[in-house]
């Protein structure tokens, strides 16, 4: 680790002296880049592929999943409504209740996705089964490539990892229907031991924790390996797993238009190998825009507790407005967790997350934590409709919550994208192979060139730009 130290420092050092080279030349970067706003306008651009009242393009067509936001009143009206997500066409809500006391809530939710139907009871048992069998690494893959210069960042060692995995896969570039489930199933099942055990290196290297490493169990569900993996002492209660297993399910799939999974199919449709795409989507999943939001939650969780450890309700409300008003936390006059970009009246994943929260909160002996965070949600909704205008309401997203239940589990928080990340690989998967059966084209959308037309300079008449 010393030797990786002294090379990563050498080239630190290499390209330091060329600081004030690139300071200047990214000024004259930024200078070339900025579009005016107005012609946005001009052109009718949907940036963002929304239009001006956050409604998505509508771009491409899915069997997968579907969001409700709105509905229409009796005069046939656009209106807000109580969010609803589906899962092949099944109420998400529906999965989760009717999962209640069975230990493979997620592995249902994934067979599903990729199959389109719900499984028997042998259907499922033979899916764990497969599953089982593929949750292990190629041989020295763990020392080799985990172990070996981990990475600062969770993602990007996922990333790292996936990427590798294609040296080792017989058929990497077989795009065949057949062979992108084998590898998608492989992913699905290798994806927990790729976290954890980065997070084992991460914290070894970077915290000087001591190094564990639990090999998985086939018998034991994708969440309760993760805590079995994750503790040195293996043990989990049943509601820790379950609570686990019902955030994997959640996080599983939301839409074919979210930023990483519209990844999947852009990267999909070019051809490439699964590895390429997988690792094209966790790049995108790491922004703190998409999946790397619940630890922004947890970061002004932790400074509204500094500044008002005593929970009281009005001074609570008083710092939501300062954070609402750029005068506390990170000063963007973001409530993380609160809105969603689709969502209007309320968000299921985070209703159905809610419940069970308090329910390990009580286990926890974390219920006035969990009152705290209840009214914060409460409190925002309303200081933000005060102070903004907004085309529809505001409320609790997933990220509001799953973070809160990642702390109670004791999960270390560099783990809490790349967990998004072991729950998302299952709709990464489906709209991979939805994209090879449909497809046919590469996604290619226009974009309207705004540059005015230049004369060439010959180089020896040219003057440097001030």
């Amino acid at each position: 680790m010393d030797h990786f130290i002294e090379i990563r420092e050498h080239i630190q050092k290499k390209y330091s002296k060329y600081a004030q080279d690139i300071m200047e030349l990214a000024k004259i970067a930024s200078k070339s880049d900025i579009i005016n706003p107005k012609l946005y306008e001009k052109y009718d651009v949907k940036r963002g592929l929304r239009d001006i009242n956050g409604n998505g393009v509508v771009c491409g067509l899915t069997e997968i999943s579907e969001i409700i936001a709105f509905g229409k009143d009796q005069g046939g009206n656009k209106i807000p409504v109580d969010g609803q997500l589906y899962y092949r066409g099944i109420d998400v809500r529906d999965l989760v209740a009717g999962a209640r006391g069975r230990r493979f809530a997620f592995e249902e939710a994934t067979h599903l996705l990729l199959f389109g139907h719900l499984p028997t009871r042998s259907q499922l048992d033979r899916f764990c089964e497969i599953l089982g069998d593929f949750r292990s690494l190629p041989p020295s893959f763990v020392r080799d490539i985990i172990m070996k210069a981990p990475s600062r960042d969770m993602m990007n060692m996922l990333a790292r990892c996936v990427l590798s995995l294609y040296s080792y896969d017989p058929r990497p570039d077989d795009t065949s229907k057949k062979n992108v489930l084998r590898q998608s199933l492989q992913l699905i099942a290798q994806f927990p031991l790729l976290t954890v055990y980065s997070q084992k290196a991460y914290s070894y290297y970077h915290s000087d924790a001591s190094l564990f490493i639990h090999k998985p169990k086939k018998e034991f569900s994708t969440a309760e390996n993760i805590l079995h993996m994750l503790r040195e002492d293996s043990k989990f209660t049943e509601l820790e797993a379950t609570v686990l297993d019902l955030c994997l399910v959640l996080h599983a799939e939301h839409g074919g238009g979210n930023n990483s999974t519209f990844t999947t199919h852009v990267v999909t449709s070019s051809g490439t190998d699964t590895y390429s795409s997988v690792a094209a989507s966790l790049g995108s999943l790491k922004g703190p825009k998409h999946g790397g939001a619940n630890i922004k939650v947890c970061e002004m969780f932790d400074c509204i507790k500094e500044n008002v450890p005593d929970f009281d309700k009005g001074k609570l409300k008083d710092f939501v407005a300062k954070i609402v008003d750029k005068e506390a936390y990170d000063h963007s006059g973001l409530v993380y967790g609160m809105g969603h970009a689709v969502y209007s009246l309320s968000d299921p994943r985070a209703d159905i997350l809610k419940s069970f929260a308090e329910k390990l909160a009580a286990e926890k002996h974390m219920e006035k934590e969990y009152e705290m965070r209840k009214y914060v949600a409460q409190a925002a909704a309303e200081v933000i409709a005060e102070k903004r205008r907004i085309y529809k309401g505001v409320a609790p997203n997933v990220d509001f919550y799953s973070g809160f239940v990642y702390d109670m589990l004791n999960l270390p928080r560099e783990l809490y994208t790349p967990l998004f990340a072991v729950a998302r690989i299952s709709g990464w998967s489906a709209h991979r192979m939805e994209e090879i059966t449909n497809g046919g084209k590469i996604i290619r959308p226009g974009y309207q060139a705004v540059a005015k037309r230049k004369p060439y300079v010959p180089i020896g008449e040219r003057v440097e730009e001030e």
